[in-house]
């Protein structure tokens, strides 16, 4: 089986890894000439646990190839997955742009019947506009005189993704379920065909129709973000009544009405997909004139929520509204461990905060230090270890909970930190206060 992936971002990518690994031959398509050659060389444009090795492996075997070009390929492929990015717009909308002329580039270039799968996270409806701009297409080209797309027919099918950046390649490859959404009959018997591969012990193969597929998408990451708001909402409520929210977690996380997963407080969310997909939803909810207040809610938490670590800093350490002369480790800064994204991140807007208010700020993260230096610039210093960074510090800030951070070495932390109020902010919840309180910290956690 042949299929061609358009896009080879993250979910483009890993997608197209993974479904050669079981066999299948896949093309990855993407505009970037520099970024295939990248590629081709084993280079690649993110960090995934797991991705590179797949990909080298593959493009090996010569079951995973890279062109700049569909119309290449567009004659071998039973199948084309639209794999690009749909950033938010100014309003919070998805913008479709580029979904919209990838769909308009396969209706120039098809020449044999195909199934047109998107593969983005795209609003409700979106499957009926792909369906437009490649008819479109077809239909200049046979009023133009090419008989070779007068009567070419195509599907389209609506396969959103689930992958968690840091392990998406075990859950592509191990798939809680995968969504369908499919119109035809031929549609559902090709796409049970191509993941049939991925189902062996289990059939987690969910068929819908394609709005509902779409929508399946949407409503997963909101209610998600929902559980991630509600919980930091009850932590800064713990903090004010003085309850303990890692208590309050576990007591209403045995509850398997509600269950634990995600429902440990801390910064906010962040990444590519939380909080463009609620943005996005709300604006389609807006578009039919009504409103998601529950998601209106949840995204002022999270904005909120991200700021709540630096006025805690502030409190202890500020003169007024200033930090000058103090100086800062901050652990981590990618929005979440195992991945260099920082899309969003909470430690950029922590350490942001830091700045503004006059400190110096010391910063350390095992993957994501090039893009942030993107971001952050000149600002701050980079460090080039963990204990690199609390050198010389007043307090130290854990912001992502790498692995590394988790059993750090107190007594050296201690040494290399100025003496006088020497101060852990844990902004994950990870740490033992009793055991920092003991080595002479003062310890200020989340809801705690």
């Amino acid at each position: 089986m042949k299929i061609a992936i358009i896009g080879t971002g993250y979910v483009g990518l890993v997608s197209g890894a993974c479904f050669a690994d079981m066999g299948i031959e896949v093309a990855c398509v993407d505009i970037d000439e520099a970024k295939i050659q990248r590629l081709r060389n084993g280079i690649m444009p993110i960090y995934e646990p797991g991705l590179e090795e797949l990909v080298v492996k593959n493009h090996a075997a010569g079951r995973l190839r890279f062109t700049t070009s569909f119309a290449e390929v567009a004659g071998e492929v039973e199948a084309v997955f639209i794999a690009v990015g749909t950033p938010p717009s100014e309003d919070g909308s998805a913008d479709l742009g580029h979904v919209l002329e990838v769909a308009r580039g396969i209706g120039r270039a098809m020449t044999r019947p195909l199934l047109v799968v998107t593969k983005s996270t795209v609003p409700v409806g979106t499957s009926d506009k792909v369906r437009e701009a490649v008819d479109q297409e077809l239909t200049a080209r046979a009023a133009a005189g090419d008989r070779t797309a007068e009567g070419l027919d195509f599907d389209v099918a609506s396969n959103p993704e689930f992958l968690k950046e840091g392990n998406a390649v075990e859950d592509f490859m191990r798939p809680d379920r995968v969504v369908v959404g499919v119109a035809s009959d031929s549609a559902r018997a090709l796409m049970d065909r191509l993941y049939k591969p991925f189902m062996i012990n289990s059939y987690r193969l969910i068929f819908t129709d394609i709005r509902s597929a779409e929508m399946i998408k949407y409503a997963a990451n909101a209610m998600l973000a929902t559980r991630i708001s509600f919980m930091n909402d009850i932590a800064n409520l713990c903090e004010l009544v003085g309850a303990n929210v890692n208590m309050v977690r576990k007591g209403i996380g045995t509850d398997p009405r509600i269950g634990s997963k995600f429902l440990y407080p801390g910064l906010g969310y962040g990444g590519s997909c939380f909080p463009k997909d609620v943005k996005a939803l709300i604006h389609t909810a807006e578009e039919h004139h009504y409103r998601l207040e529950i998601l209106e809610a949840v995204e002022n938490v999270n904005r909120r929520q991200k700021e709540v670590l630096g006025a805690k800093v502030m409190r202890v350490f500020g003169e007024g509204n200033s930090l000058a002369g103090k100086t800062f480790g901050v652990w981590g800064l990618a929005f979440k461990p195992e991945t260099d994204d920082i899309r969003e991140s909470a430690a950029l807007v922590v350490v942001s905060q830091l700045v503004e208010a006059g400190a110096t700020v010391r910063v350390y993260d095992p993957v994501a230090m090039g893009a942030a230096k993107e971001q952050l610039g000149s600002s701050v210093t980079y460090c080039e270890s963990m204990y690199d960074a609390v050198q010389g510090v007043d307090a130290l800030l854990l912001a992502t909970e790498w692995k590394e951070f988790r059993l750090p070495d107190w007594d050296a932390v201690g040494k290399a930190m100025k003496s006088g109020k020497k101060a852990i902010f844990d902004g994950r919840n990870i740490y033992d206060s009793k055991e920092l309180t003991d080595k002479g910290f003062a310890y200020f956690g989340i809801g705690i």
